[in-house]
């Protein structure tokens, strides 16, 4: 199948790859947009595990007042370099992190830093419930596991699915954003406000 420069273009708008990038993944993808949209996204995530052990000693903080001013976020994300900190897609990336917290009120950034004995506490809950409805031995601590991943798909933000895109993670979106901008990036800390909480 033939590449158009229109169809390198979509996939461009859409993922913010390079224009070679996005043209070798569609000449991979035999044209297949989403299957293309699927293999940048997994040289994305490739290329940001080459960058995640490299220091992160710049970066932004970023707030976000829901309208109504009853709601505010302030987000640490750190890259490697300032030249990076002040581009429009790092910002907008940093925007985007802060409004997800102010919408889903995760309890922490990243699956260590959640308490264990909350967990401990929930995978309690978890059984007691199965056992309660019946479930058979054998299979209780499969349905309290998957109960676990849940709960940490809840509370834990870089596992929340991307309030602007469910098909994807935060850690997705920041890995993708990685892959964009060639540097390491890491979401350090939030804090998030309610009025009267």
């Amino acid at each position: 199948m033939e590449i158009t420069a229109k169809m390198v273009k979509e996939l461009r708008d859409k993922t913010g790859a390079g224009m070679m990038d996005c043209k070798g993944a569609l000449a991979e993808a035999e044209g297949d947009f989403e299957k293309a949209v699927t293999l940048l996204r997994e040289k994305g995530i490739a290329k940001a595990g080459k960058k995640s052990g490299r220091e992160t000693s710049e970066g932004l903080i970023v707030s976000y007042i829901h309208p109504g001013d009853k709601l505010g976020v302030m987000v640490e994300i750190a890259c490697e370099t300032d030249f990076v900190a002040r581009t429009d897609d790092f910002r907008i990336f940093a925007r985007d992190v802060a409004m997800h917290v102010a919408a889903t009120a995760p309890a922490c950034v990243n699956r260590e830093d959640v308490d264990l004995k909350m967990v401990d506490e929930e995978r309690e809950i978890y059984r007691k419930q199965a056992e309660h409805e019946g479930k058979p031995a054998k299979v209780i601590d499969k349905i309290v596991d998957g109960k676990i991943e849940k709960y940490y798909s809840e509370i834990v933000l870089l596992e929340q699915p991307f309030v602007k895109d469910n098909d994807k993670t935060i850690g997705d979106y920041v890995k993708e954003t990685i892959g964009a901008l060639g540097e390491n990036i890491v979401i350090k800390r939030f804090v998030r406000y309610r009025l009267g909480e």
